[in-house]
């Protein structure tokens, strides 16, 4: 399996959350939303599928890598959620079970240029919430595994910024 696109430092761990309602409420939007870390994932792979076919292995190489190091954060999310007194059911409020995510969330462009202006969108969305998380979190463990997962989607809007300007030239 290819190396995740992360930044070079360790993930935070869970050790010492409690129960949290309101830290719960804060992050959950960032597990199984809309625009949270199961949809990066789906679209990251259906987007490496589609370059790797129409022969751009390095850039679905990349794609492939950024989807590997959403499903860590992802992960890490999973555990926040339980740590914090929620099942990691995948809906947008855990521990409420309706909202449930749907895989009509991911988009499914057939050309690669808007495939990456997608994602670029989509790693804009996921820097702005979790920037306004780290904004409303008063849980000092909890926004270090937010500071850390916002590290990495930085990483990867600018990976995709490059790979956006080597489809265009």
């Amino acid at each position: 399996m290819p190396k995740p696109l992360t930044v070079e430092s360790d993930f935070p761990t869970t050790d010492g959350i409690c129960p949290d309602a309101y830290s719960l409420a804060v992050i959950s939007p960032a597990y199984a939303s809309s625009t949270g870390e199961l949809n990066a994932i789906l679209q990251y792979f259906y987007h490496f599928f589609n370059f790797d076919k129409q022969g751009y292995a390095d850039y679905a190489l990349t794609l492939e890598r950024i989807a590997i190091a959403e499903m860590l954060h992802l992960e890490l999310l999973g555990k926040t959620i339980l740590a914090l007194g929620a099942q990691p059911i995948y809906c947008q409020n855990p521990p409420t079970a309706f909202n449930f995510y749907s895989a009509k969330y991911v988009t499914y462009s057939r050309n690669l240029v808007n495939m990456i202006e997608d994602d670029i969108l989509g790693e804009k969305r996921a820097i702005s919430g979790y920037e306004k998380m780290l904004c409303r979190l008063k849980n000092e463990q909890v926004k270090k595994i937010i500071a850390r997962i916002l590290e990495d989607e930085k990483l990867h809007l600018e990976t995709l910024k490059e790979i956006l300007h080597g489809l265009k030239c």
